[in-house]
């Protein structure tokens, strides 16, 4: 899966790498959690002939996707993640897999290894050469029942490639900037279409750097959480209660005044 990413590019940078027009300025973004806003680049609309404009547009989207058809989200699980296999089919995303194919910029992503009964190594896997990456993502929009609406949003996720498998079994698609154009294109490309573009990256495109369990709290935004460690032995634990566990704190619970609950 892939619950915890990183967007610390500038929002020039990032503009530039989605082929989007100007973006406004955000600050670097450390330890990006689900529930919070994730920028995501969709196919514009339809241009009239002559049009100047960018053929992709960004919006914020919050970082769970709700299918239109949920009548409640009180009983209704945090869609954060989609398995690339199935999205074409599954009801939860098979509509926005024909129609809402998206892409969310970042500059790496986190993932946490589990051993035994000890606490798990948190790695901060970063593209090798440097610079963003474009996770293949999906987008919903949701009418509450008030009456207002909101974009949401999941990232896709494909079998790990050899150099991350021994960390977990799953990591997110990753398109590459010449397949940007295919993989948006919901108008003439169906899902079947782009199928081969959901696939491992290659074992050689992530490098994996092991951080502390700072990554671990939502509320620890600074850089200071990609600071390479030495990695941890895998240590058995006696009576340790679900606070020990370690792996990512749900945000699910913050308030909106949480430092990262704004993007901009």
């Amino acid at each position: 899966m892939c619950g915890r990413f990183a967007l610390t590019a500038t929002a020039d940078q990032t503009a530039a790498f989605l082929g989007v027009g100007e973006l406004h300025d955000f600050p670097a973004r450390y330890n990006i959690a689900p529930t919070q806003p994730i920028l995501m680049a969709l196919a514009a609309p339809t241009r009239p002939p002559g049009s100047n404009l960018p053929d992709r547009e960004a919006l914020l989207v919050r970082w769970g996707l709700i299918p239109s058809w949920v009548k409640d989200t009180r009983g209704f699980p945090l869609l954060i993640n989609a398995r690339s296999e199935e999205a074409a089919t599954k009801p939860s995303f098979r509509t926005a897999m024909r129609h809402r194919r998206a892409l969310v910029p970042a500059s790496g992503f986190y993932e946490w290894k589990q051993s035994g009964t000890g606490k798990g190594q948190a790695y901060w896997l970063r593209p090798r050469d440097g610079g963003l990456v474009a996770f293949a993502a999906l987008m919903e929009p949701y009418s509450e029942p008030g009456g207002s609406e909101i974009d949401t949003g999941a990232l896709l996720t494909t079998s790990a490639n050899s150099a991350i498998a021994h960390i977990h079994h799953r990591m997110p698609v990753v398109i590459g900037e010449k397949d940007f154009a295919r993989w948006l294109d919901c108008r003439t490309q169906e899902p079947r279409d782009v199928a081969d573009l959901m696939k491992p990256a290659d074992p050689d495109f992530f490098e994996a750097v092991p951080v502390s369990s700072l990554v671990n709290k939502v509320s620890n935004t600074g850089p200071e959480i990609q600071e390479a460690v030495e990695e941890q032995k895998a240590v058995p634990e006696q009576g340790s209660s679900s606070k020990d566990k370690s792996g990512p704190e749900s945000s699910g619970n913050k308030k909106p005044g949480d430092a990262q609950m704004s993007l901009f």
